[in-house]
């Protein structure tokens, strides 16, 4: 099994790093962008099937800082 888990400042949080890359990418003559949000993604491998509410307990409390980031899990198999 292979545990996808996509974490994203959330909507309200500033994202300097976005808007440095935003701006880069209009350099680069992309101009009409919109808004540009830069994350991580975090894959884990299992060796067999895991808990799905340990696997968000996982990414709430661990891979993600809840305050200002939002997590989406996808367990699929390998």
């Amino acid at each position: 099994m292979k545990a996808l888990v996509t974490v994203m400042p959330k909507p309200s949080v500033l994202d300097p790093q976005g808007a440095a890359a935003a701006e880069a990418i209009r350099h680069h003559g992309l101009e009409k962008i919109g808004r540009v949000r830069i994350g991580k993604v975090i894959e884990i491998e299992l060796p067999e099937p895991a808990d799905e509410k340990t696997l968000h307990e996982i990414a709430r409390d661990l891979l993600s800082n809840p305050v200002i980031e939002d997590y989406d899990l996808k367990i699929s198999e390998i």
